[in-house]
């Protein structure tokens, strides 16, 4: 029995996340939702994805250039910290925070309107709850996280750059080339692809 329940648990879940995604194409097209849905989502975690990237950033640089002073490699800290950061470490961070804050609110705020029986006086009134609850948040996250990602990204290496600056007494140039280097497509859309595919993982769970 509750191998069934698990199956069909599992099944409804593989149906909204199909559907939430076929719904974006079709109208009605609530514009004011998506809008509401990603000024709380986005600007709303600005501040969280700003100071756990930040940590980040001061915290992977300041470990790298201790233990690639040992082996007189300190210089190529910038290097290993921006691929790290992008590829890595930045979308899986700021995806954890995003989660952790976002999909517990979505939840929650579902659930008090299944609760409240909302959901039900949409269905009376012919509105489709998946049209006008799921799908502007799929939408939202699919938009506002890789957004958060690369500004989050940006803030972890202004942090590594004040450690290997100012800390490690690194050539600022030399830092920045080393950068430059890591931003090579395989990295740009390793980074990116990440957290779409987490925001649209996200807001279906949520």
């Amino acid at each position: 029995m509750d191998v069934r329940r698990t199956t069909a648990k599992l099944q409804d879940f593989y149906i909204l996340s199909i559907k939430s995604i076929v719904y974006i194409f079709r109208r009605p097209f609530y514009l004011n939702e998506i809008v509401e849905q990603m000024n709380y989502i986005g600007v709303g975690s600005l501040l969280l994805v700003t100071l756990v990237s930040m940590f980040i950033g001061l915290a992977l640089s300041l470990q790298i250039s201790i233990e690639l002073s040992l082996l007189g490699l300190q210089m190529y800290t910038g290097n290993i910290v921006g691929m790290a950061i992008i590829r890595e470490i930045g979308p899986v961070s700021i995806g954890l925070a995003f989660a952790g804050r976002v999909g517990s609110g979505m939840a929650s705020e579902i659930g008090s309107m299944v609760i409240g029986h909302q959901v039900d006086v949409m269905r009376v009134y012919g509105i489709l709850p998946l049209k006008k609850l799921v799908v502007p948040r799929v939408i939202s996250c699919l938009i506002m996280l890789p957004l958060l990602t690369v500004i989050g990204d940006t803030i972890a290496i202004l942090g590594s750059y004040y450690i290997a600056i100012y800390e490690s007494h690194q050539s600022s140039a030399f830092f920045w080339s080393q950068i430059k280097d890591s931003l090579t497509l395989s990295n740009i859309l390793a980074g990116l692809l990440k957290p779409v595919v987490f925001g649209y993982v996200i807001a279906c769970v949520s």
